[in-house]
């Protein structure tokens, strides 16, 4: 028992420290009132990831899900509201928000009305956010290419990478402790993305710091 509340508290505390990276851009738009280079999908997509598994971990009882999912989205949508306030372009981000809102009305329709049965519920709902989260895990790897022909890892963010790696790791074990393919799963392309980060800095390292040395 005090094994499994220390692996719990090892996922709030991991995935809230991934979730906390937007903080630094949260900083930025607030000191420059200015959404400078900052991207929009990102607190997006991430804030319908959160509300898939809330939502998962609300049918199956699981409290530390629910809890890491409520923390999550609600530092998504705060750090989406600022980008709205400081954006030049409101309208296309506000129909952004809209359009994702009205997929989530659907997608709640579709699990609570269509589908009466739990298990198949919990089924069809784990698979959904399972190969949402694992595109999302995913897709940072555009920029490898990139990041291949500079020679330069000024794009990725080392902390970021290691809150991904350990995040991704503990929530691989809970998945297992669980036997809960759903949770399993699509948490090892973070493990294993984050390797290839770890590696990208290992060969282009950033001027400042040196984390040759720090990985040496």
């Amino acid at each position: 028992m005090d094994e499994m509340w220390l692996l719990s508290a090892a996922c709030v505390l991991f995935t809230l420290g991934m979730f906390s990276s937007g903080l630094s851009d949260l900083r930025v738009m607030v000191s420059k009132r200015s959404v400078d280079n900052i991207q929009f999908l990102p607190f997006l997509t991430t804030d319908l990831n959160n509300l898939g598994w809330l939502y998962y971990g609300y049918l199956k009882g699981d409290g530390t899900l629910m809890t890491v999912n409520t923390i999550g989205a609600s530092l998504q949508t705060l750090y989406m509201v600022a980008y709205i306030v400081y954006a030049d372009q409101k309208r296309n981000l506000v129909y952004q928000v809209l359009l994702s809102l009205g997929v989530l009305f659907l997608a709640y329709g579709y699990f609570y009305i269509l589908i009466s049965d739990i298990g198949v519920r919990l089924n069809q709902l784990g698979m959904f956010c399972s190969i949402f989260t694992i595109t999302m895990y995913l897709s940072p790897m555009a920029d490898l290419a990139h990041i291949i022909r500079t020679k330069s890892t000024k794009c990725l963010s080392f902390p970021l990478t290691v809150a991904t790696f350990l995040a991704s790791s503990s929530w691989v074990l809970y998945g297992w402790v669980l036997g809960d393919l759903y949770i399993m799963i699509p948490n090892f392309p973070g493990i294993v993305t984050s390797i290839l980060r770890f590696w990208l800095f290992w060969i282009y390292p950033p001027d400042k710091p040196s984390y040759r040395h720090i990985l040496a």
